[in-house]
Order: structure tokens, then C-alpha cells, then sequence
């Protein structure tokens, strides 16, 4: 959509409002673009960090066990398939929890093992499966999930009572239905909802979660920021007018207010397909965003521009000011440090 605020001829998300159906939910349950031929073999894990090396061979071993566990239900007996039943699973933990820092490769790691084991299969981010129990209701959601080998989940984070009892339930049923999990987190199980509401009280849930995993430690900086420039200055608005022209039919250029606003309006179980067909992003008038809901709102935003690796230009404010230092202080600090890691990269250019 052509937004005549931004000049002519420059595409803008504002007013888009695309409408998903169950079955796109489900299929877009796949590793975005930027990993979608990763392996064991291309990850390269650091010299001097062990727990690197590590967590490529609990991972493996999770992946051994899925196929394992595929391989004994086809050669189970007529009557087990046709009354739907599964082996009972291989030894071993029904999931392994990637615990570590940002950058460090965690989601290399998953979708390799996604890659690495027989479908079917779901990838998705933490937001993503709670938006699909949203879209599709609990039930339902069981229903599409329970089929599957494996449930990769990345940023796994528990943000309010609500998602931990959600999770809690989500987990039970697959690990129930014989499904093994995989997930990526910058927090331990332990430790999830410290500092965002009172985590004493779903201490139950918390530790259930926690029950269906090994935890796998992954240490090292964050590879974005090794050697990397800062992220460029902000343009001045006419150049970033002139920028998103010179950028083609696939650029998309919004009032950064204006783009907040919209986002209220779009469930973020819509924000990939909000973003279809677009090849680069620019944001004119940045300011430092004061509301934690449009901030969190932002950051599904700039994890589905990252899955994409989508160019981004900015004016007004620069992106390390884009959450205030209240924020970076507070329970979603993490959120908030992940987001910009991954702007910083896409404004550099080298996502």
C-alpha cells in the first residue's frame, strides 16, 4: 500500500491488515529464511568456549532420539497405528533447553536440529506458538501439534501468569502425545518471570515447565557486536525519503508514531504477513518509545524484520535510544537488548 504521507511511489505497513487462516498459522511453523539451510556442520562453535561444542553434541543426541522414535512407531504393529498410539519414546529427556546470551548462536542450533529430524515438524518463536493457541484456541492448538516429532521453540520466555499456565498445560500435552521439544532462552526454566510478575506464585507451573528439559549452557558474545561498527547515524528526513525511492517497489516507509499506533490494530500472530513482499524498511521520526506495550509490540516487530533480514534506515532518534533506560533496566530487559542487537544489525547492513 502506497502511503501518499511518505512521498509517492513509497510503499507503507500502515493500513495493511492481512488476514491469516489456520493452515498458513501452521505452515509458516518453519525456520525463517536466515536459517533455513543451516546444520550441525555450519555452526562453528568458539575455541574457548566449551559449552559451545557442547550443546551441538545434547542436541544431536536429541535429534538421534527423535528419528529413533519415529523410526520404532513405523515399524510398530496395524493395530497401534490404527488406533493412533505411540512407542513409548526412547530414553532421554523429552526436550533440551538452550540456556545462554545473546548472539551466541542458539537458533542456529535449533533449527539445525529441526532440519536434522523427519517432519512433521514445528519451528516457531515463543510469541508464535502463544499466538497460535490465540488463533486457533487450546484445543485446536493441541490438535495441530501433537502430530509432531519435535516442537522447536526459540526465545522462550514466560511474560505473564497467563502464558506460564498456557505453557505449563501446552508442554504437558505434547509430552503426553510423545512429541520432544526443543527450545532456546536467555533465561534458565527456573528462572523464568523473574522480575515481570510474581513468579513465586506459579512456582508449580515454572517448575513443570522446567521438568521436560535438559538444559544445555551456550556461553560466548554475541556475534553480532564482534568487531562491528556502531549503527549508523540517522538520516535526516529528506534523505530518508530519497533512500526508501532509490530502494524500488519493495520498500516500505512509515511515521514511526503512525507505525506504533497501527501495530494496536494487527495482531502480532499477523506481523510476518504484514511484511509480505517488503525489502527494506525505513522509519522516519524515531522517538524513544515510553509504553511497555507498544515497546513489546516493537520487538515481534523487529524479530520478524530480523527473520527476514530486512534492510532498515531510520531518522529522528537513533535505534540505541529507541527503549528508554527504565526499560533496559526492567523485567523485559532482555527483550528489549535482543531487539536491538538485531536492528543494529539490520541497519548495518550485515544481518
Amino acid at each position: 500500500m502506497v502511503d501518499p504521507r511518505t512521498g509517492d511511489g513509497v510503499g507503507s505497513l500502515v493500513g495493511r491488515t492481512p488476514q491469516l487462516g489456520r493452515d498458513r498459522i501452521v505452515a509458516e511453523l518453519v525456520p525463517s529464511p536466515r536459517f533455513a539451510d543451516v546444520s550441525f556442520g555450519s555452526y562453528v562453535p568458539a575455541p574457548d568456549q566449551p559449552s559451545q561444542a557442547r550443546a551441538v553434541e545434547v542436541l544431536q543426541g536429541l535429534a538421534e532420539r527423535v528419528r529413533a522414535g519415529r523410526a520404532g512407531e513405523q515399524g510398530g504393529s496395524g493395530l497401534r497405528r490404527l488406533l493412533g498410539g505411540r512407542p513409548k519414546a526412547p530414553a532421554g529427556a523429552p526436550g533440551v533447553y538452550l540456556d545462554g546470551g545473546f548472539g551466541v548462536g542458539k537458533t542456529h542450533l535449533l533449527a539445525s536440529t529441526w532440519h536434522a529430524v523427519p517432519g512433521p515438524k514445528a519451528f516457531g518463536t515463543f510469541v508464535e506458538y502463544t499466538n497460535l493457541v490465540g488463533a486457533l484456541g487450546f484445543a485446536e492448538a493441541v490438535r495441530a501439534l501433537s502430530p509432531m516429532t519435535l516442537v522447536a521453540i526459540d526465545e522462550f520466555e514466560l511474560d505473564d501468569p497467563g502464558d506460564t499456565v498456557l505453557m505449563a498445560r501446552l508442554l504437558r500435552e505434547l509430552v503426553d502425545a510423545g512429541v520432544h521439544l526443543a527450545a532456546t532462552s536467555n533465561t534458565l526454566p527456573g528462572s523464568l518471570g523473574e522480575g515481570r510478575f510474581a513468579a513465586d506464585d506459579f512456582l508449580r507451573e515454572i517448575q513443570a515447565v522446567g521438568s521436560h528439559f535438559e538444559v544445555a549452557r551456550v556461553d560466548g558474545e554475541d556475534y553480532r557486536h564482534r568487531g562491528l561498527p556502531d549503527p549508523p547515524a540517522p538520516l535526516d528526513d529528506a534523505d530518508l525519503v530519497t533512500a526508501a525511492r532509490d530502494a524500488g517497489p519493495g520498500a516500505v516507509l512509515d511515521d514511526f508514531g503512525a507505525l506504533t499506533e497501527h501495530l494496536a490494530r494487527v495482531h502480532p500472530s499477523r506481523y510476518r504477513a504484514l511484511l509480505d513482499g517488503v525489502e527494506a524498511v525505513f522509519w522516519r521520526d524515531v522517538r524513544p518509545l515510553a509504553d511497555q506495550n507498544v515497546a513489546l509490540r516493537t520487538v515481534v516487530l523487529a524479530d520478524r524484520m530480523y527473520d527476514l533480514s530486512l534492510p532498515l534506515a531510520v531518522s529522528g532518534a537513533g535505534l540505541a535510544d529507541l527503549f528508554t533506560p527504565e526499560m533496559l533496566e526492567g523485567g523485559y530487559r532482555k527483550k528489549y537488548y535482543r531487539a536491538l542487537s538485531r536492528l543494529t544489525s539490520l541497519a548495518r547492513g550485515t544481518a
